[in-house]
């Protein structure tokens, strides 16, 4: 069983009536999050969807935004920024970036489930500036550069 942080949320005023982020199952990893607004997003568009809370992360954490599965299969809406980040110092409303990668307007109803929230660890690094860096077989090929599977298609 794994340890559960303590994440402060505070709800604000258009939030007061929806549910609390929440994990819909016990095996669940993310955290269902609500649209505390109604909108329309047409084929190719994008908007920052509002959840009615802000939140405060502990020092040490992320918290990531990441997209349902469903809503991504059967309309193509998914979130840009894929997995966003809120910072552990971020103290504004949660935004859920939402695009329509789908053929028809995407209604979003207020409450509707639209995005979820992974908790996760931070690990810092320290940039080195080197002359050179060590060889590998890959070397720097690029985008690609492992080629296929070999199947032929």
């Amino acid at each position: 069983m794994t340890t559960a942080i303590r994440i402060a949320l505070k709800r604000l005023p258009h939030g007061s009536d929806l549910p609390l982020p929440a994990y819909a199952t016990a095996g669940a990893v993310g955290m269902d999050v609500v649209a505390a607004e109604a909108l329309t997003l047409a084929p190719g568009a994008r908007a920052a969807v509002a959840t009615g809370f802000a939140i405060a992360i502990p020092a040490g954490y992320e918290v990531q935004v990441r997209p349902r599965s469903g809503l991504a299969l059967k309309h193509g809406i998914t979130c840009l920024n894929t997995p966003g980040t809120i910072d552990e110092d971020y103290r504004g409303e949660v935004k859920v970036i939402l695009a329509n990668l789908g053929d028809e307007p995407f209604q979003i109803a207020r409450g509707d489930r639209i995005a979820q929230l992974v908790p996760a660890a931070v690990q810092r690094a320290d940039m080195i500036e080197v002359d050179a860096l060590d060889g590998t077989a890959r070397g720097s090929g690029g985008f690609g550069s492992t080629g296929t599977s070999g199947l032929a298609g």
